[in-house]
């Protein structure tokens, strides 16, 4: 179901908690609203939507994908960039990093470790920062 933007910033301070099987209905309402919203948008957390949980979906090269609990575990190649938010106004300078060593799970909680680089990097890096509270 798609689903309202929060905008919310008190909500979206709060760190969120890890994803649960009980959480798979919220990973499906984050995919239906990033596809809502894919003129503007290429990546969402559940904080997002409303949802506490430690659940992103983006695009990574014209596919949605979705983690579950994700962990940048490692990142290397820092730079200076410009980021906006649909749940913000506006554009905001941030500092984020080339290529990232990301630990998740998957739908069926599947642990795995994959690394990314460059926009699909920057993506998951907006969307966890989300999950931590973090509002660029």
């Amino acid at each position: 179901m798609v689903r309202d933007i929060c905008r919310d910033v008190i909500l979206l301070s709060q760190k969120s908690a890890p994803a649960t099987a009980d959480d798979l209905g919220t990973a499906q309402d984050l995919i239906d609203t990033l596809d809502a919203n894919r003129d503007r948008c290429v990546g969402m957390a559940a904080n997002m939507i409303g949802s506490a949980k430690r659940i992103i979906v983006f695009d990574d090269n014209g596919k949605t994908a979705v983690m579950l609990n994700p962990e940048i575990i490692n990142a290397v190649g820092p730079y200076e960039t410009e980021e906006g938010c649909l749940s913000l106004t506006g554009v905001r300078k941030t500092r984020r990093w080339q290529k990232i060593k990301v630990k998740y799970q998957t739908l069926d909680f599947k642990d795995r470790i994959k690394t990314y680089s460059g926009w699909t990097a920057q993506i998951i890096q907006h969307e966890t920062d989300h999950l931590s509270g973090i509002i660029i």
